[in-house]
C-alpha cells in the first residue's frame, strides 16, 4: 500500500534530491548546517547495494556542485547496511572505500549511521579500517544505552575521531543496554564530555532540555569554544529550537532524511520501539 507523502513531510524532507535542495538551503538560510540522510537499509543484494552506493556516490557530487554554484552547506549521513554489510564485510568495505574516496576529493563528511546492537561490532570494525586512510571525511555514531559504549568512547577518544553521540532508539535487551532514563542520561553526560576534551568536533545529537542544558553548563565551565562540537537534531523536531540554540551562538546540526523509503523507515521505528512512537507525537507540536 502506498500512502501519500504529507503524512512524513513534517519529519521527511521530499522524496527526491531536488526537492530537498531547497530545504536544505532554507535551513542554511537559519544558519543551521545539515546532514542528508538518503533513506533506506538492510540491503540483501548485491546490486541493490552497488546502486545504493551510487546513489550516496551522486548525493556527494550533487552536494559539490550546489556548494559551487550558493554556498550549500550539508555532509551527509549513510547506513552500511545500505552498502552489502549484511551480505559480506569485504563487499561493504570496497563500497565503503569509493564513497569516501569521492567524499576526500570533494570534502564533504560522511558519518557512519549506528544501527542495532548485531551490527555494533562490524560497524565500528569497518570504520576503524576505514578511518586512516580518510581520517577528515569520515565519522562515526555511538548510543548511550549501550553497555559497551563505556569502552567504544575510550577508543574513539584514543582515534581522536568524529563521534555522534545520541542515546539510542532500538529495543535492546536489558543485558546489553541501560532501560531507564535517569541512568541513560548520566551516561550520555559522561560520555559528551568525554568527547569534548579529549576527541575532535563531536556531535551532542539530543532533543533533550536536561542534555542540552548539561552541555552548555559544562563548555561554559570550561570555556570551551563553540568551534569544538555541534548539536545536532532531526528535522522537524523542536525546529524553533534549533533556531534559538544557533542564536544563542553554538553551532546546530539538522539531520534531514529524504527518498521513497519513509514508510519503511518510521514503521520499522515503531515497532522496534513503542517509545518511538511517543516521541514523534510529543514533538509534532512541540516547539
Amino acid at each position: 500500500m502506498k500512502l501519500p507523502f504529507v503524512l512524513a513531510r513534517r519529519f521527511v524532507a521530499a522524496e527526491n534530491l531536488d526537492d530537498t535542495i531547497p530545504v536544505v538551503r532554507s535551513l542554511n538560510s537559519k544558519r543551521l548546517f545539515v546532514t542528508l540522510d538518503l533513506l533506506g537499509e538492510s540491503v540483501s543484494d548485491r546490486k541493490i547495494a552497488a546502486e545504493a552506493t551510487d546513489a550516496y556516490v551522486g548525493l556527494l557530487m550533487r552536494i559539490a556542485d550546489e556548494r559551487a554554484a550558493s554556498r550549500l552547506d550539508a555532509n551527509i549521513s549513510i547506513k552500511l547496511s545500505m552498502l552489502g554489510q549484511k551480505i559480506d564485510p569485504s563487499l561493504c568495505y570496497d563500497n565503503l572505500l569509493r564513497l569516501l574516496s569521492v567524499a576526500t576529493e570533494k570534502d564533504i563528511f560522511v558519518r557512519l549511521d549506528m544501527e542495532g546492537s548485531d551490527l555494533t561490532d562490524s560497524t565500528l570494525s569497518l570504520f576503524e579500517k576505514a578511518y586512516p586512510q580518510h581520517p577528515d571525511h569520515v565519522g562515526v555514531v555511538l548510543q548511550a544505552y549501550l553497555h559497551r559504549t563505556a569502552d567504544d568512547i575510550a577508543r574513539m577518544c584514543e582515534l581522536n575521531a568524529r563521534v555522534r553521540l545520541c542515546k539510542g532508539a532500538y529495543k535492546e535487551p536489558a543485558s546489553i543496554a541501560y532501560q531507564d532514563m535517569p541512568t541513560i542520561r548520566d551516561r550520555f553526560t559522561d560520555y559528551m564530555q568525554q568527547l569534548i576534551v579529549n576527541a575532535r568536533y563531536p556531535g551532542i545529537a539530543t532533543h533533550d532540555d536536561i542534555l542540552i542544558a548539561a552541555t552548555r553548563e559544562f563548555v561554559k565551565a570550561r570555556d570551551i569554544a563553540p568551534d569544538r562540537y555541534e548539536f545536532q537534531m532531526l528535522y522537524g523536531v523542536r525546529p524553533v529550537t534549533q533556531e534559538h540554540i544557533a542564536a544563542d551562538g553554538y553551532r546546530m546540526r539538522v539531520y534531514v532524511p529524504f527518498g521513497t523509503q519513509w514508510l519503511p523507515y518510521y514503521m520499522r521505528r515503531i515497532r522496534e520501539r513503542k517509545e518511538n512512537l511517543w516521541f514523534i507525537v510529543r514533538n509534532f507540536f512541540r516547539k
